[in-house]
């Protein structure tokens, strides 16, 4: 293990705060990381994927678990940090200036890789929606472990009934296994956001057979997208929705939040 400086230290070196605009919060405590690094299991000589690093608090737990890391960051103040680490750990850290957002992490990567990531608050959704999209299964991603605030962690593992359970719970849920694996205190955090955090790990499973992708994403689309309105009304702009739930014997008067994923990978299977 490289001999590092402490991440305050290093932070204070740099003269590096906390970005409102890009979402940061910056984590101090080793033990911490470390126990976000083992979430994935033995990462010794796997590929990782992580986005946003900042000054490299998690990225140091992950160099230690013996990952080969690729982070991408696009805040050109946390990249001499970034360097040093990368001189500790030679052959272990490719950095990579960029927006997430823009670049293609599979041809990046090159490989199967696990992501593990505190993701920037602005962009940790979007990112996460793209990660399980696409008609390919099952994904180059092995597993996704990643930080988001804790109501948004609650609504990717939701169950159907409640005002949390929505299009990210169905997307998350209908090919693969999401759990919430660890709470994260707000004064973890430097500076301690207004919001706690929370860690969801998931893990690509069987596809359903004879569903696309995409019909089922627009039908989430559709249905949770006027989710207080009855699904004979959310689901008109489907060519095809609203007649089929008669045929499946769903019920046309429910509304979104009481579907099963089950229901909605049934829908898709019959409109695809």
């Amino acid at each position: 293990m490289a001999d590092l400086p402490p991440l305050r230290e290093v932070i204070a070196r740099h003269g590096l705060s906390a970005s409102k605009a890009l979402g940061q919060n910056f984590l101090f405590d080793a033990q911490l990381l470390d126990r976000i690094a083992a979430i994935p299991g033995d990462l010794s000589g796997k590929a990782v994927l992580e986005i946003g690093p900042g000054p490299g608090g998690l990225t140091r737990a992950l160099l230690k678990a013996g990952a080969r890391v690729t982070a991408i960051e696009m805040d050109k103040r946390c990249l001499p940090a970034l360097a040093e680490l990368a001189e500790a750990y030679p052959g272990q850290l490719d950095v990579i200036e960029g927006d997430a957002l823009k670049l293609d992490h599979g041809e990046l990567m090159g490989e199967p890789f696990a992501v593990v990531a505190n993701l920037p608050y602005n962009v940790g959704t979007a990112l996460f929606v793209r990660w399980l999209g696409g008609e390919a299964w099952p994904p180059q991603w092995t597993s996704l472990t990643l930080m988001f605030q804790q109501e948004v962690a609650q609504r990717i593992v939701a169950q159907p009934g409640g005002s949390a359970y929505g299009r990210l719970a169905v997307l998350a849920q209908w090919r693969s296994e999401a759990k919430l694996a660890m709470k994260v205190h707000r004064s973890a955090f430097t500076p301690p956001p207004k919001v706690m955090s929370a860690i969801v790990h998931v893990t690509p499973a069987d596809m359903p057979a004879g569903v696309p992708a995409r019909t089922l994403e627009r039908l989430t689309e559709a249905a949770f997208g006027q989710r207080r309105k009855m699904l004979r009304q959310s689901l008109k702009g489907v060519p095809g929705a609203v007649d089929m739930l008669e045929a499946l014997g769903i019920d046309p008067q429910r509304r979104a939040e009481t579907v099963t994923v089950a229901e909605f990978i049934e829908l898709a299977r019959a409109l695809g």
